[in-house]
C-alpha cells in the first residue's frame, strides 16, 4: 500500500511539471488555420501533386517519393509520364532535383530542405498556414516574410496567385495584435468592398498540403482502404457465428 501511494504521488508530480511544458509550448507562436485535409480525395491529391511538381520540385526535393506512387492517387503511368515526370527521369525514379547542394548554398544561403516528410514534421495545419501567411516585407532579402515562420528565406513563390499582402498591427481584446492583410489581389483572389476573397486560393494550398500529408506516408490511402474491406470481411464472418453461438448458448434458459 506504501508503494502505491509513492507511486501515485510520483504520478500527480509528474502531471504537475508536464502541465507548465505544455502550456509554454503553446504560448508565444502565432494561431494555426485548420487545414481541410482529406487524403482519400483522389481528385485534391492530383491536383496537389500538379502543383508540387510544377512549383515546388524545382528547389525541393522529395526522395523518400517516387513518381510511380503517385498511381496510389488514381494517376495512370501515361499521364504520369505525360503531366509530371520530368524529361530524362524514369517513372520508377525518387523526386530528386537537379540543383547541387554546394549551387544551393552559394545561390540561397542554404540548401532547401527536402519534403518527404515535411507534413510529419511541421504538421498540417502550420503547412496550410504558412503557404497562407506570406507578406511584403522590404527589410529581407526575396521581399517576403512568413507569420509562422519569421524571417523565412524563401520567397513566396505563389504570389501572383494570393497577391500582395501586409501585416499590420492591430488592437484586439488582449491588446496589439498583428493581422494580414491583402492591398492587392492575385488571379486567385480578389478585392470586394474592401475585403479580400481567397477561396480559390486557399483551396489551392488546401490541395497542395493535402498532397504533403499523403507523401509523408503514401500507404496511407491503401492501408485505410485495405483496413474498411477486413472489418467487413470479419463482420460478415463472426456475426453469423456469434449469432449461433448466442442460440446455443441460452437455448436452455428459454
Amino acid at each position: 500500500m506504501t508503494v502505491m501511494k509513492k507511486q501515485i504521488r510520483h504520478l500527480i508530480a509528474a502531471c504537475a511539471l508536464a502541465l507548465p511544458l505544455a502550456s509554454f509550448a503553446n504560448e508565444g507562436g502565432p494561431a494555426l488555420d485548420k487545414a481541410p485535409i482529406n487524403i482519400q480525395d483522389t481528385e485534391s491529391l492530383q491536383r496537389g501533386a500538379q502543383i508540387f511538381t510544377n512549383y515546388c520540385l524545382s528547389c525541393h526535393s522529395a526522395v523518400s517519393m517516387r513518381y510511380n506512387r503517385l498511381m496510389d492517387i488514381g494517376l495512370s503511368e501515361q499521364q504520369i509520364k505525360d503531366n509530371l515526370l520530368p524529361d530524362g527521369v524514369k517513372i520508377g525514379e525518387p523526386m530528386k532535383i537537379s540543383m547541387m547542394a554546394a549551387d544551393a548554398k552559394n545561390w540561397l544561403g542554404a540548401p532547401p530542405p527536402d519534403l518527404s516528410v515535411v507534413a510529419r514534421s511541421r504538421g498540417a495545419d502550420w503547412l496550410y498556414t504558412y503557404l497562407r501567411g506570406f507578406y511584403r516585407d522590404d527589410t529581407r532579402p526575396t521581399g517576403w516574410n512568413n507569420v509562422v515562420f519569421d524571417k523565412v528565406g524563401m520567397p513566396h513563390v505563389f504570389w501572383q496567385w494570393q497577391g500582395d499582402q501586409v501585416l499590420k498591427t492591430v488592437k484586439g481584446p488582449h491588446g496589439e495584435e498583428h493581422k494580414l492583410e491583402l492591398v492587392k489581389a492575385g488571379t486567385l483572389t480578389k478585392l470586394e468592398n474592401g475585403k479580400a476573397v481567397t477561396v480559390d486560393y486557399d483551396r489551392r494550398m488546401a490541395d497542395l498540403t493535402n498532397f504533403l500529408v499523403f507523401m509523408g506516408e503514401p500507404a496511407q490511402v491503401k492501408r485505410n482502404q485495405i483496413g474498411y474491406v477486413v472489418l467487413m470481411f470479419l463482420g460478415l464472418l463472426l456475426l453469423p457465428l456469434a449469432y449461433f453461438l448466442k442460440k446455443e448458448y441460452w437455448k436452455d434458459v428459454h
